[in-house]
Order: structure tokens, then C-alpha cells, then sequence
């Protein structure tokens, strides 16, 4: 039987004392009387305590499942975990096989019920202390990106990092590099081209030479994240909406959004069937100028969403709302299903909550829906939407575009009024005098918002071109099968189906 002697050293904490030292405190545990057995020592060098993924305690765990360990003596108790859970578990596994565990520092051995019990104890606080530290962090990073300090990752292509102060504090800021600028404005303005794939644009790339000055080569993979990321977007209001209408938690206020300065975007993204949930995650905004316009940018994620939707759907071709009907009850995907042949001969199409189907995790709603019927009302709502709109071929002039983007942010700030007032007046905040004045604001406030709606559509109907009018409504009347779903697939962000059966459109138009 072998006493082992064990030591580690963690990365996070580069002054702490060394595995070495460590090992002289734990011989000086070795009683006279085990002088003579056997001493091996195992050693994790540069490992952190929060998890138990260890070489030299994973080859120590080895020997006492064996049944070749006597004693097990560390310097400190965190040495062998930092977990409570896992300190435990090796605790009862070291009972089970008669091993003792000994500390040098805090002069106690399992040998004795009191030295147990002040083990969990101390395990307590050792746990208490590593969330603390992991707690400090992470609101220390939250903070930091608060005020605009770049959060560090991947440095992105066709940037450096420069030093700067923000808030009275030495940090460092993203800069444009001038000589790769030019080629990622390229990336953009190409890709957000009508048929204009990945695949497409990672060959026109290739095809005129125009690599990565980095050295590097281009990858449909490389050119998807560079289009994805808010960091060379000027962002401004409809780079705002367009983030706060997909749930990310906008860490600046709108007021800032003046189509000068880039964006980062951080946190976790979820993906339930296929369909990333932003819920978790924040944008702010950085001190850095931004380099690709935001219209530009805005079509590239439509077109990156387009793409995502269609590669993530477990849709049937049978029609043209595949990939757009989702379950209220569990957030799945409904497909299209065929039905039996009915006493007509007929065999109606239905749709299907893939929760419960694929998944066994819904039930589904309690309604047949029926594909027919829903293409029909979907139809004619998306017919009403487009019976007034007119679509014209113009560009808006260079000298509106900051009158617009000043309209758009006081419109958020008077919408953003709007659902404060709503919520007091629903929370019974206010008496009936303070009521009526209420509803009064709330009048106001329409007005207000409505005139700042018409001054924009007066400023974008002013083209420097001659418009062309096309009646979209007439169109959609004869649209063939391809041609709904591509409506559907930029007018309509999902159609909710409720438990019992109710329908809910959510429009991007």
C-alpha cells in the first residue's frame, strides 16, 4: 500500500505557491511509522480546481480504485477540488476503499468523524469562494462592455487595436486598417446582390484575387462571420430596430445610434429546432467609426437569415409557409403532412408540430390546421398588406439620410414613452383626474409620432431618379408557388399556431 502525495497548480493564478513546495509541505505528514512504504507523487501542473479532468489525479483516482492507496496527503484542501459536489463524491470514494486524506495546512485527516465534518465544512467555503470570483468577473465584464470598452475575442479582419481612454481608463479600441477597408466594403456590396450565394461570392473573390492582405485565404465559413458581425456596420436606428425586434438586449440607448460607430454583440445564442434564440445575448455600442453602411448591412442579414431558414427547416415542399408556421406550445417548427384520402377522393395537407413528432415533447395543438386553409388567410393578409404599397425604383438623397435616422430615433423614444405610460396606466398608477390627463398624453404622444412617420415618407419619396410604380398587389394575384415563398419569406418572420388553434402573424414588413 502507497501513499501518494498530490499537488496542483492553478492557471488562473500564476502566484500561487508552486506544486514543488507543495509536495516538501505534504512529506512533512508522513508519520515515522510509514517511513517505509512506498511514496508516489502525482502532479497537475497549470489545472484549474472546477472540475476533476486532471492527468495526475485521474492516474491517482486509478491507483486507489486499485486498492494500492493507504493515505492521500495535499497541501491545502483546494489542491484536490474546488467543487463541494466533487470534493464529496472523492471523499466517499476514498471511505470506500480506506484511504486517508490529509491536509497539510489545515492539520486535520479523515481518520476521525470531527476531521470529515471539517472537511465538508471548509469545501463549503472553498465553493463560496470560486463563485464569488467567477461572480466578480463576469459583472466586471458586463460593465466594461457598458461603457463601450471593446470585450476582446477574435481581433476581426480589417482592424487593429490601438490604445485609447475611456471613462478615464487605459484601454484599447478597434481601428479601421485603411488598406483592408476597401476589400471588406467590396464583401458587402457584393454579397447583398440579388443572387449573389456565399459560394458565389467566395468564387468572385478568388476569381479577381482579392484574398485576405493577412495572408490567410477566404472560406464560405470566414465570409459568413465577417457578413454576421455588427462591428463594421454604421450602426444607426435600423440597425437598432433590427436587433431589438430579434430580442437581443440593447445595452445603448437609441439616442446613440447615429450611424457613425460599429457595434458588438456578445453572449450565447440558443437554437431550438434549428432557430437561434438572441434572448441571451447584448449589443453595444464601441467608441470605433463604422465602415460598411447599415442598409447595405441590413441586406446581407436578410439574406444570412433567408439562407439559415431554408438549410435549418425540416420543411415539405408542399408549401409555401414551410419553414414559417411554428408551435406556440413548445417553439418547434410545423410541417406539412399528408392526409388520408377522404370519401371525395380528396387528401387535405395539414400541419404537423415537429415537437411532437420528432421530439415527444408537445402534444401539439388540439385543432387540425389544415394547409389549405392557412395559406388562404395568410394570402389574403399578406394581399391587404401589399393593396396600398407601391414599389419604386429611387434612392434617397445623400443630404435626408441623417434626417431620417434622426426621425427614426425620436419615434423610439416616443414609442418608448408610449409603453411606460401604458404599463402605469394597466398598473393602476393613477387616479381618474391624473387618468384622463393620461389618455391625453397617450393622444399626443400618436400625433406626435404619426407627423414624425409622414415627414419621413415625404423625405423618401424625394428620389433623384424617376420613379417607377409597380402595383405589387396585381402581382401577388398571379404569383406562381416560388414566387409566395419568397414573399412569405420576407414579409413574414413566423406564424404562431396557439394550442387551440388561434393564429398569430409576426411580419418583418
Amino acid at each position: 500500500m502507497a501513499i501518494v502525495l498530490y499537488a496542483r497548480k492553478s492557471v488562473e493564478r500564476e502566484n500561487s505557491i508552486s506544486c514543488e513546495t507543495q509536495l516538501e509541505y505534504c512529506k512533512m505528514m508522513i508519520k515515522p511509522n510509514e517511513r517505509d512504504k512506498k511514496v508516489i507523487t502525482y502532479i497537475d501542473n497549470g489545472f484549474s480546481g472546477g472540475n476533476v479532468n486532471r492527468d495526475g489525479f485521474q492516474k491517482m483516482m486509478k491507483l486507489v480504485r486499485q486498492g494500492k492507496v493507504s493515505k492521500v496527503i495535499v497541501y491545502k484542501l483546494d489542491r484536490i477540488s474546488r467543487s463541494l459536489s466533487d470534493f464529496v463524491n472523492i471523499l466517499q470514494e476514498f471511505k470506500e476503499h480506506q484511504v486517508e486524506f490529509v491536509s497539510s495546512q489545515e492539520s486535520f485527516d479523515t481518520s476521525s468523524p470531527y476531521g470529515e465534518m471539517l472537511v465538508k465544512l471548509l469545501m463549503v467555503f472553498a465553493e463560496f469562494e470560486r463563485t464569488s470570483i467567477i461572480n466578480r468577473v463576469t459583472q466586471a465584464y458586463a460593465h466594461r462592455s457598458e461603457m463601450g470598452f471593446y470585450m476582446g475575442g477574435r481581433q476581426p479582419y480589417g482592424f487593429e487595436l490601438v490604445p485609447t481612454v475611456i471613462h478615464n481608463i487605459k484601454t484599447k479600441k478597434l481601428s479601421p486598417i485603411p488598406s483592408e477597408v476597401g476589400q471588406i466594403q467590396y464583401i458587402f456590396e457584393v454579397y447583398a446582390q440579388e443572387n449573389v450565394s456565399l459560394r458565389r461570392l467566395l468564387d468572385i473573390l478568388i476569381a479577381e484575387g482579392r484574398q485576405p492582405l493577412n495572408g490567410s485565404s477566404w472560406t464560405t465559413a470566414k465570409l459568413s462571420t465577417l457578413l454576421k458581425n455588427p462591428i463594421y456596420v454604421k450602426a444607426d436606428s435600423d440597425v437598432y430596430d433590427y436587433y431589438d425586434r430579434h430580442g437581443v438586449q440593447m445595452i445603448t440607448d437609441v439616442s446613440m445610434f447615429t450611424g457613425e460607430n460599429g457595434a458588438q454583440l456578445y453572449g450565447h445564442t440558443k437554437h431550438d429546432s434549428g432557430n437561434p434564440d438572441w434572448s441571451d445575448m447584448k449589443l453595444v455600442l464601441l467608441t470605433h467609426a463604422g465602415i460598411v453602411d447599415s442598409d447595405i448591412w441590413l441586406k446581407c442579414q436578410r439574406k444570412l437569415e433567408k439562407n439559415r431558414q431554408i438549410g435549418n427547416s425540416v420543411s415539405n415542399p408542399t408549401s409555401w409557409l414551410a419553414g414559417k408556421v411554428v408551435c406556440e406550445k413548445c417553439g418547434h417548427t410545423m410541417t406539412t403532412i399528408k392526409g388520408k384520402v377522404n370519401k371525395a377522393g380528396e387528401m387535405r395537407r395539414y400541419f404537423n408540430c415537429t415537437g411532437r413528432s420528432h421530439k415527444k415533447i408537445c402534444t401539439g395543438p388540439k385543432v387540425t390546421i389544415y394547409a389549405e386553409d392557412l395559406e388562404n388567410m395568410v394570402y389574403e393578409c399578406i394581399s391587404a398588406k401589399l393593396a396600398d404599397l407601391k414599389e419604386m425604383n429611387r434612392s434617397t438623397r445623400k443630404g435626408d439620410t441623417a434626417e431620417i435616422n434622426e426621425l427614426k430615433i425620436r419615434i423610439k423614444a416616443i414609442e418608448k414613452s408610449e409603453k411606460q405610460l401604458l404599463d402605469t396606466m394597466l398598473a393602476g398608477g393613477f387616479n381618474d383626474d391624473l387618468l384622463m390627463l393620461a389618455n391625453q398624453r397617450a393622444t399626443q404622444f400618436k400625433k406626435d409620432r404619426l407627423a414624425l412617420q409622414d415627414r419621413i415618407d415625404e423625405l423618401k419619396s424625394i428620389g433623384d431618379e424617376t420613379d417607377t410604380v409597380v402595383n405589387l398587389a396585381r402581382s401577388w394575384k398571379t404569383a406562381d408557388y416560388k414566387r409566395k415563398k419568397d414573399v412569405a419569406m420576407i414579409m413574414i418572420h413566423k406564424i404562431i399556431i396557439s394550442e387551440d388553434g388561434s393564429t398569430k402573424v409576426l411580419w418583418n414588413i
